[in-house]
């Protein structure tokens, strides 16, 4: 039986064991062959921990369920919070003195991440990036098209906010791909049929700052009509600005992730929409994805684990059901 640990950094650059708990493997028979990765630890590198967060708690549960199919040693690994680039750095070069024979990384801030992720590609360390596309030539990408889920939330308020309308976009971390790319997606549908977007402002993908940031376009947009916020966290914080102003029959709230927590408030009627993807398929993924590249196979550059529109019509197969 192998062990799936959790873990994290204390401090940047200080590795610290929070959990170590052993999964129980299937049957023998109903184990899948991991080959030459049998021995192998494998390691998923997460931009945030899964305390918090029901995306990063789904991805290290695809992270651990594979480990379990295939009967191998991983390793789940985050930073204290998704800004601390400097100690996803020093996690990765930990893992490769641990003898790492892959990483499967979302990465903080991919042209940072880049030197490192080098360093263990040349020491023989097979890498994927999950969620989060990288700057590293010929690593594969596991996730989300992340432009083309914002332009599905942005066509949404589209359909929903009168034209000429002001809306305002949230942003997410912009230094990393998934930050950018959501912008871009969501501007980009927002502005092409004619909404007026009067606010593009970073709120780090953080509940209170979403919150925070929001009251002041509040303040100085008071007619706002529509809010696409770039992740459920920030959506939540939204909403929670427009719930204090009694806003919540005047704005169209639309986020991104489809939590629990952003489908409950859809079937509470607070909030309108939000986009799933799976990020359980990204952790599955990004550890089978290791196992295959162990055992010396190719994978495609990149690998789509899509996205859907939640709203009230689907919304309670997402929710809690609390």
């Amino acid at each position: 039986m192998k062990t799936t640990r959790i873990a994290g950094l204390a401090a940047a650059g200080v590795l610290a064991i929070t959990a170590i708990s052993p999964v129980m493997a299937q049957d023998d028979e109903m184990m899948k062959d991991p080959g030459a990765a049998a021995d192998a630890k494998l390691f998923m590198n997460m931009k945030g921990p899964g305390a918090g967060n029901p995306f990063w708690a789904a991805v290290e549960a695809g992270a651990v369920q594979a480990g379990v199919d295939y009967g191998v040693d991983v390793v789940v690994l985050a930073p204290p919070t998704e800004s601390d680039v400097t100690a996803q750095i020093a996690q990765v070069e930990d893992a490769v003195v641990q003898g790492a024979a892959g990483i499967a990384i979302a990465p903080t801030d991919p042209e940072a991440l880049g030197p490192a992720l080098d360093e263990a590609i040349a020491a023989g360390v097979n890498v994927v990036f999950v969620d989060s596309n990288g700057n590293n030539e010929g690593v594969t990408f596991i996730g989300t098209d992340n432009q083309a889920g914002a332009a599905l939330a942005g066509q949404y308020l589209c359909d929903n906010v009168a034209e000429g309308g002001k809306v305002a976009l949230l942003q997410g971390i912009i230094s990393t791909t998934t930050g950018q790319l959501r912008a871009t997606g969501g501007a980009e549908a927002l502005t092409a049929c004619g909404l007026e977007l009067v606010a593009e402002l970073p709120a780090d993908w953080d509940v209170q700052k979403g919150q925070q940031v929001t009251e002041d376009i509040l303040t100085q947009n008071p007619d706002l009509a529509g809010i696409f916020a770039s992740n459920d966290n920030m959506a939540l914080g939204a909403l929670e600005a427009l719930r204090l102003q009694d806003l919540l029959e005047q704005v169209t709230l639309v986020g991104f992730d489809a939590n629990p927590n952003a489908a409950d408030a859809i079937v509470a009627g607070e909030m309108e929409a939000t986009i799933a993807q799976n990020p359980f398929n990204m952790g599955y993924l990004g550890v089978e994805s290791l196992i295959a590249l162990v055992n010396g196979e190719t994978l495609d550059p990149v690998i789509d684990t899509g996205t859907l529109l939640v709203d009230a019509s689907n919304a309670a197969e997402y929710a809690s059901g609390e």
